[in-house]
């Protein structure tokens, strides 16, 4: 393997950048003790965490114990939404601009009772729920707005755009198309067109065959740091069973993606001294589950280094660390 390297996405045909004379070491990307600072398991000024919370219009659905009735999964609306479901779609020019309305919708889906418990620290059925909720959550607002897209997203750490330790993930409907995610299905009706597959069915194939940057895998899915991954330590979550629409999820996948999900966070949190992080399930952004031509999947991105002048310039990413060298570390054996 060569010092430098330029390698091409499958799946986007876009570029990155290897560069490990920049490298650093897994101990060199964790937090600082300060940035690690431990928080409590309740905080009365926190509005996620029990008994503070004024749920009266704002609660969307919640998980409850059977046993002890009390919630263990939330879904409320945002206080400070992004977007609202006010005002229509209709676009408008301002001179030689086009604007529109901030129509969308905007919800936190609250992930636990306990302040300071993370993903990578609860058990799978704790995780499980969680991923109903998203599920839950998904597909009834595909019910109520068919039209619009929606994105389901955790940000992990000060880096990663969180405000709040409590451990949340939120999910937004919006009706612009952002364009890298445009350029994404294009891409995907592309390659279906000059080869009559889903590429990410091809990519799926290729790594579990070839296993170099696999991380985990259950009967339902593959977890790997991608060929050409943007950041160190990406790690991708694919369901083996081509499905273009996370709506199409079944309970048994739902706790096997609990599964994989826990899993590679807690090997991130571990190896990594609780990175920072973002994770976002990318699924078909219209409204049409059948697609063979798309494939949904889970996109883990820790938060280690800042994009600098080049990146920015060019729109390349630089990733310091071999794919297969991070496949390796998160390989090594440590505890679950």
């Amino acid at each position: 393997m060569s010092t430098q390297e330029i390698r091409q996405n499958k799946a986007t045909r876009q570029w990155v950048v290897f560069s490990p004379a920049r490298n650093q070491k897994p101990k060199e990307f964790e937090k600082t003790s300060e940035a690690s600072e431990e928080a409590p398991a309740h905080d009365d000024s926190c509005p996620f965490c029990p008994g503070t919370q004024d749920l009266s219009s704002d609660l969307l659905f919640e998980h409850t114990d059977p046993e002890s009735g009390r919630w263990q999964t939330r879904a409320i609306i945002n206080k400070f939404p992004a977007l609202v479901p006010e005002g229509g779609l209709e676009r408008r020019e301002a001179g030689i601009y086009l604007h529109m309305n901030g129509y969308g919708r905007h919800e936190v889906i609250i992930e636990s009772r306990v302040h300071n418990q993370q993903m990578a620290t609860m058990n799978p059925d704790q995780v499980a729920l969680v991923i109903d909720t998203y599920h839950r959550r998904y597909l009834e607002n595909k019910r109520e707005h068919p039209n619009l897209m929606t994105l389901i997203f955790r940000n992990h750490g000060r880096q990663a755009g969180t405000s709040l330790v409590h451990p949340h993930s939120q999910l937004i409907l919006t009706s612009v198309l952002p364009n890298h995610i445009r350029w994404r299905e294009h891409e995907a009706d592309r390659y279906f067109d000059e080869q009559g597959r889903c590429v990410y069915c091809d990519i799926l194939e290729f790594e579990s065959l070839e296993r170099r940057r696999v991380v985990f895998e259950n009967e339902h899915f593959l977890g790997f740091v991608p060929y050409a991954a943007e950041e160190s330590f990406q790690v991708q979550i694919m369901p083996k069973i081509h499905r273009a629409d996370f709506g199409d999820i079944t309970n048994i996948e739902k706790k096997h993606l609990a599964e994989a999900l826990k899993n590679i966070l807690s090997r991130l949190y571990q190896k990594l001294n609780d990175p920072d992080y973002n994770y976002i399930i990318n699924t078909a952004a219209r409204s049409n589950p059948d697609d063979p031509r798309l494939h949904w999947f889970v996109d883990i991105r820790p938060r280690l280094i800042s994009p600098a002048g080049f990146q920015i310039g060019s729109g390349t990413c630089i990733n310091p660390s071999f794919p297969e060298a991070d496949a390796d570390t998160l390989n090594e054996p440590g505890d679950e």
